[in-house]
């Protein structure tokens, strides 16, 4: 449970919620006895039934499927014909479509995918682009969660909250709507993604485009990155095949547009990474974990490649033994870098604790939490993965540490502490 004498827990739960729906590409399936090279596929045939269709049987359908979908995603049409355009192959015996045909063939290769019906956890937390209209003492934020749908795959959505001077943190409900983003470039994994202007930021849903995220875009850690006066909000994530992971990094000024792109080296071939929210000495850093076990310092002259880096914490107490890992980037101090970490006890009981880090040499521990920040609590710990608590990320305003973390890989909550209270907790 959190310690009681200084972390306060919040009565805001963010569970997961099967009605927020995305359409997303069908393809179907290309089934054994009737598959021959030299025949049509499954999806010419679909096209070729549509078609098929008279003038005012294809309205009637076209129109029923707009009755029975079109308040639940924005600008249905667009979205058809997009997916309609997408099927070059299905065409290639038909030269010419009507507007309806168009529509109808592009609803025919699309369903519905309700992104976090089995789960929304571990979330990263930065404060918002847009202070405007914010009272003074108060700080207003995005949350960044990992939504979890059918057949396990993870996807990236939004909240927004305000923390006020009084202490009162709330959390907006989301929008009835869910959408995805347009692909506007693409290099090979190297994407660039675009959300309709007038979305609402709980609206917008990065989902897996690429081959490598096809299983998950997984644990994002936003940090607001600040050089020379500029912010721009990085977060490392995990890029699952179903197969293979490896670190990938998205980058915004805006949370309406995002660049995704791999990262290279020994070091994004495993999942966990956290970046400093500014240079050191001159180089960018991350926190990382390539012996499964334990943290590490890595530097880089970009923000692209990852080598090896310097051991600087391991497993030390109990509630730690089997490993440790970071639980998102290092928050600035005026006493040094407090960096959140997660560690793995017994039957895989995960807590959160605290470590200290040296401001300008940070492979230097100077503080260390013995005993958890929070744990497991008995009454809450049962869900899609028991016994865990975890966070990618959590942010300093004023006098407080802004901590969200996930229960059981299932829902998510808030807690805050006094930075005072919590370094004095911190020992060596």
């Amino acid at each position: 449970m959190p310690h009681p004498s200084f972390l306060n827990r919040h009565a805001l739960h963010l569970r997961p919620d099967p009605a927020r729906v995305v359409v997303r590409a069908f393809r179907p399936s290309v089934e054994p006895r009737d598959y021959n090279p030299l025949d049509k596929t499954r999806a010419n045939h679909i096209v070729d039934r549509v078609l098929a269709l008279d003038v005012a049987e294809a309205e009637a359908v076209l129109a029923a499927t707009f009755d029975n979908f079109d308040d639940r995603h924005r600008n249905l049409p667009a979205i058809f014909e997009q997916r309609a355009q997408e099927m070059e192959d299905a065409f290639s015996c038909h030269c010419c479509f009507t507007p309806t045909q168009l529509q109808l063939v592009g609803a025919y290769f699309l369903h519905e995918y309700s992104f976090e019906a089995a789960a929304l956890f571990n979330p990263s937390i930065v404060p918002h682009p847009n202070q405007s209209g914010v009272e003074p003492g108060a700080i207003r934020f995005i949350l960044s969660l990992r939504a979890v749908g059918e057949g396990h795959i993870s996807s990236l959505t939004f909240r927004c909250g305000t923390f006020l001077a009084d202490g009162t943190l709330m959390i907006e409900p989301p929008t009835r709507l869910a959408s995805l983003p347009r692909v506007t470039m693409r290099v090979g994994d190297k994407l660039d993604l675009a959300f309709e202007a007038d979305s609402d930021i709980t609206e917008r849903v990065i989902f897996p485009v690429t081959e490598a995220q096809a299983n998950g875009i997984e644990d994002a850690r936003f940090v607001p990155f600040i050089e020379e006066g500029q912010t721009t909000y990085y977060a490392t994530y995990t890029a699952y095949s179903g197969q293979a992971i490896r670190s990938e990094l998205i980058e915004t000024s805006d949370f309406l547009t995002f660049r995704l792109t791999p990262l290279k080296g020994p070091a994004a071939v495993n999942k966990g990474m956290a970046l400093f929210p500014r240079r050191i000495g001159g180089r960018y850093a991350m926190i990382a974990r390539h012996d499964n076990e334990s943290l590490h310092l890595v530097y880089s002259d970009n923000l692209l490649e990852w080598g090896l880096g310097t051991p600087i914490l391991t497993p030390e107490f109990p509630w730690e033994f089997i490993q440790i890992g970071n639980c998102g980037s290092p928050i600035e101090l005026d006493e040094g870098w407090l960096l959140l970490t997660h560690g793995v006890g017994p039957v895989r009981h995960y807590s959160i604790g605290a470590v200290l880090l040296d401001k300008d040499d940070p492979t230097r521990v100077l503080g260390r939490s013995h005993l958890p920040l929070v744990q497991p609590e008995k009454s809450t710990r049962e869900g899609y993965v028991p016994n865990v608590v975890y966070s990618c990320g959590a942010m300093r305003h004023g006098a407080w540490i802004i901590l969200p973390y996930a229960i059981s890989d299932t829902f998510s909550t808030v807690a805050t502490v006094k930075i005072d209270s919590l370094l004095a907790m911190l020992t060596l």
